[in-house]
């Protein structure tokens, strides 16, 4: 199967709170924590099997980095890294003092980027052997995307969208109007137009040399009629359609820059996008209850299920004529062909986890 683009999302929702270990804000108080699917466990449920009681780790983020190697953040037990297409993993992570990893994304340069939870952004460039923070000027520490362009680093955080200054590794925010808004998903198209996916703002567009972002909602309402202010997901293909995925509401495509949108996904069994891919001949789509493909623009959508056994998918992710992997709360599972999905869970152990409220 060949594919040119592929977007990575998170399947998660968490509170935006964040903790700035650089003196920005205070701890927040003690709460029950979120899981992976948006429960909150019992107290005492984070034992020897990880933080929900699972042998595998649960894998929120993935980013690819070649042609055989794979990285995967998980919720609680950190990255882990692949040098066989997710045959066997080895764990990564040293110098990220947050094990729960929201998103990863991989550098022009080859340098590999990891948000977190309540850490803030830590880069490798050594194959994950080690790590280092770079926060100075993240407001907050809670990173829900990571976005590669031509021109540098993006992050999507609780307190808005974020650049990197490559020069001296400083951050600095993406003009006004996101201060306090929690950035699920950015992409950018070819004319430098930047989308942000929130939540409860929807969808914003920022145009180079405009005074803000601006509110993008015309059609984008769900089957009941009410504006979609959720998103999880944005994609944009070879023609720049853009394509948004959001937390309950199904599938949105927009033709013209984000002016108006249209749902796509009225017959897709399932609302709830974790993570949208481009392919040549259509778009796949990873939801809480499976993963489709359309090839006619959302009229029919075809599951990609065989091999499944957890079809909670958290992440996916494809690159070029390579397989897909799809990140759950049972591991990671790859297709080769885009139709049937084998576990590759080798070394991807949970172990111990500190609950997010209570790490160092």
């Amino acid at each position: 199967m060949k594919s040119f683009t592929c977007i990575l999302s998170a399947g998660l929702l968490l509170c935006g709170l964040a903790v700035s270990f650089s003196g920005a804000e205070p701890p927040p108080p003690p709460l029950d924590v979120p899981s992976p699917h948006g429960q909150v466990p019992d107290s005492g449920a984070f034992g020897p099997d990880g933080p929900f009681g699972q042998t595998i780790a649960s894998v929120q983020a993935l980013t690819l980095s070649g042609n055989n190697t794979i990285y995967a953040g998980s919720f609680g037990n950190g990255i882990f890294r692949s040098s066989d297409r997710g045959s066997t993993w080895t764990g990564v992570g040293a110098g990220v003092n947050d094990p729960f990893i929201l998103t990863m994304a991989t550098g022009r340069d080859g340098a590999i980027y990891a948000g977190t939870f309540r850490g803030g952004v830590f880069r490798s460039k050594d194959e994950g052997k080690s790590w280092q923070a770079i926060n100075e000027g993240l407001k907050r520490l809670e990173i829900k995307a990571l976005l590669v362009t031509n021109e540098g680093l993006y992050a999507g955080t609780s307190g808005g969208a974020y650049r990197l200054n490559a020069a001296g590794d400083k951050w600095t925010i993406v003009t006004t109007g996101l201060d306090d808004v929690l950035v699920h998903a950015l992409v950018r198209s070819t004319d430098g137009t930047l989308f942000a996916g929130t939540s409860g703002k929807g969808i914003l567009r920022f145009k180079q040399n405009a005074a803000g972002w601006v509110r993008m909602q015309q059609g984008l309402k769900d089957h009941e009629g009410m504006i979609e202010n959720f998103i999880r997901v944005l994609a944009i293909d070879r023609e720049q359609g853009l394509y948004a995925g959001t937390f309950d509401g199904g599938v949105f495509r927009s033709g013209d820059g984000g002016s108006n949108w249209k749902a796509i996904s009225r017959a897709l069994p399932n609302d709830s996008i974790r993570g949208i891919v481009i392919i040549d001949e259509g778009l796949i789509v990873a939801t809480g209850n499976g993963i489709f493909k359309t090839i006619d623009k959302g009229r029919q959508w075809t599951p990609l299920n065989k091999g499944l056994t957890n079809l909670s998918i958290q992440v996916m992710t494809g690159g070029g004529t390579g397989p897909l992997y799809a990140g759950t709360s049972s591991g990671v599972f790859r297709s080769d062909d885009g139709q049937n999905w084998v576990a590759v869970n080798q070394g991807l152990d949970a172990g111990l986890a500190p609950p997010p409220f209570h790490f160092r």
